[in-house]
């Protein structure tokens, strides 16, 4: 019978061994993506050309410059403004129903369509041209639309 094993020996490299070790295993892994190589070797080059790499280092040495003047620029009072309209915007846009504003696109392109048809004439329109405009089905739901929006804004802008 064999004599039980009682310890274990590891085996540890040099460093040079070691060193040996990994630039094969480099080697390896780059005749594996040799393409993927030549092709971000090729871009490095055009941004190059281009400086864009230049501006990117110039970039990356200012950065604490850069990233104060974005700081500043963005707690502007103008750019604060802009950016609670656009959520407000955005918070108006959520609550109205898609439906609605598919309809309401619809109407507004045709309205320019007929704008530019009949709208480069200069002449005058009269009180009773615009009586006669509301017995017009389709001014009068326009007008109606208008006064109904009308009663709700005002409406919204009361309770507040």
């Amino acid at each position: 019978m064999a004599a039980p094993i009682t310890s274990i020996k590891k085996i540890e490299l040099t460093d040079e061994e070691l060193h040996q070790v990994k630039v094969h295993e480099l080697q390896a892994l780059i005749v594996e993506q040799q393409q993927s190589l030549n092709k971000i070797l090729e871009l490095t080059a055009e941004l190059d050309k281009a400086g864009v790499l230049d501006a990117l280092n110039a970039m990356i040495k200012a950065k604490d410059e850069i990233a104060g003047i974005a700081v500043h620029q963005a707690s502007r009072e103008p750019m604060t403004n802009m950016l609670n309209n656009a959520m407000n915007m955005a918070g108006i846009l959520t609550a109205i129903d898609p439906e609605v504003t598919a309809k309401l696109k619809n109407g507004i392109s045709s309205g320019i369509h007929e704008a530019e048809l009949y709208g480069g004439t200069e002449e005058k329109v009269s009180i009773f041209q615009l009586m006669k405009a509301l017995n017009d089905p389709d001014i009068n739901r326009s007008i109606k639309f208008g006064m109904d929006f009308l009663k709700g804004m005002g409406k919204g802008l009361h309770d507040k």
